[in-house]
């Protein structure tokens, strides 16, 4: 009892994750024979995982494609295929935050590349500053569902299950949700007349940027052609990935220089040291939610309401949409994979499926206070106040919900790229 108290304490007061999850498992050690050095056996073992070598690869090469100029070779490209069109260039920016989220797996990452560049310009092509933000915040989302994600690393570690064939089935839903994203912003730019100013379709200025771009267009095809061919692993990827990065900024571009490349260093290493320690917790508190037999307990009470795989996913999936308004995205993946992943099996529902549709609730997080970091990223460089840009997310938010229950009624929009292994 007093351990489940210290944890949602933790949770209700808002500490830190590691302290939330580190606090109750310390106090049943403590409190049992188990000897206190098994503590440091845990976190040392939370973290000694090799497929986690490629979170902090993964971030630091989308760090260095961010300032080495390869965002602004991708929304040139987008810009000169869709940029006339109603809602041109907020298309472009879904669009782009899609082509930059296949380089670096993070969300808040996709937003702030894309954004520093492309809310300025819709501001300067007329769209409204919070429907600018909006739209940004809503296509950074896809940083976490398109590969490689960072929380798709950490679920496979946590659940077992192929990293690589989690990537495989990450690449249909976000495409599906990358879709539907593009179509409520042209609806929405139909219906306020938000167009810019359109220029009909030149051939020559797409091959001309096409050209310009080809070496960072490459990128998400070098780095995820070698996965699913089968020539490297995710984690020898996310080291291609970063050489890759450096190659283009050095040779090709000539514009990443030493204050830009530390300060892609100072950002992976503030991601990955936070990720690092809450890691080492999460085994540690893992431990004892099994010595506890909670996840057991958890799967039986909701047993209790429904043994139908269909309706316990969307009751996991409200509880979890709930919970992202107030937790970190890997925080959430953390704690409840766990918790989740034995009621899950006893359903016989698929885990990689079931990682899927985790990492979907987590967008819907993103996009909603109080934490809503992607919003926090637009708001920031738009300098527009997190009520008006939460108004003008609802309808994106809506999207990605129709999105989440397709994926959850057809899970082989999911499953269908690994199966064919």
């Amino acid at each position: 009892m007093i351990f489940a108290l210290l944890f949602l304490g933790g949770l209700i007061v808002g500490v830190p994750v590691f302290v939330t999850l580190g606090i109750p498992s310390l106090y049943e050690l403590l409190t049992s024979p188990i000897p206190l050095s098994s503590m440091a056996h845990s976190l040392f073992d939370g973290v000694d995982k090799f497929a986690l070598l490629a979170i902090p690869n993964f971030v630091l090469a989308g760090a260095i494609m961010a300032r080495a100029g390869i965002t602004r070779d991708i929304i040139d490209v987008m810009r000169a295929v869709v940029g006339q069109a109603y809602g041109g260039l907020a298309m472009v920016t879904i669009l782009s935050c899609m082509f930059f989220a296949a380089i670096s797996g993070s969300g808040p990452g996709t937003v702030a590349a894309i954004g520093t560049l492309l809310i300025p310009a819709m501001r300067d092509d007329g769209y409204p500053k919070d429907f600018a933000a909006a739209v940004t915040s809503s296509g950074g989302t896809l940083g976490i569902l398109l590969p490689p994600s960072n929380p798709m690393i950490v679920y496979g570690v946590l659940a077992s299950v192929s990293i690589g064939d989690l990537f495989l089935a990450g690449l249909l839903p976000g495409i599906l949700m990358g879709s539907l994203l593009i179509f409520t912003t042209y609806i929405l730019a139909r219906r306020n007349g938000y167009r810019g100013t359109p220029t009909p379709f030149d051939r020559r200025q797409f091959l001309a940027s096409l050209w310009r771009a080809k070496f960072s267009l490459a990128t998400p095809f070098v780095v995820l052609g070698g996965i699913y061919g089968g020539i490297f692993t995710p984690v020898e990827a996310s080291v291609i990935a970063v050489v890759y990065a450096l190659g283009v900024g050095i040779l090709s571009k000539r514009s990443l220089g030493f204050k830009n490349l530390w300060d892609a260093l100072s950002e992976a290493s503030i991601v990955c040291g936070g990720l690092i320690v809450i890691m080492g917790t999460a085994v540690f508190f893992g431990e004892f939610l099994t010595l506890n037999l909670i996840p057991q307990k958890i799967a039986a009470s909701l047993l209790d309401i429904t043994d139908s795989p269909v309706v316990m996913l969307l009751l996991i999936a409200a509880i979890l949409i709930v919970l992202g308004t107030f937790m970190e995205t890997l925080s959430t993946v953390i704690i409840l994979t766990p918790i989740l992943l034995p009621l899950i099996k006893q359903l016989g529902i698929d885990p990689i499926h079931f990682g899927i549709l985790l990492v979907v609730t987590s967008e819907i997080g993103f996009l909603t206070p109080p934490l809503g970091v992607n919003l926090f990223v637009a708001c920031g460089i738009s300098g527009q106040s997190i009520e008006q840009v939460s108004r003008r997310i609802m309808p994106f938010i809506a999207t990605i919900i129709a999105g989440l229950l397709v994926l959850l009624l057809v899970p082989q929009i999911s499953l269908w790229l690994p199966s064919l292994k």
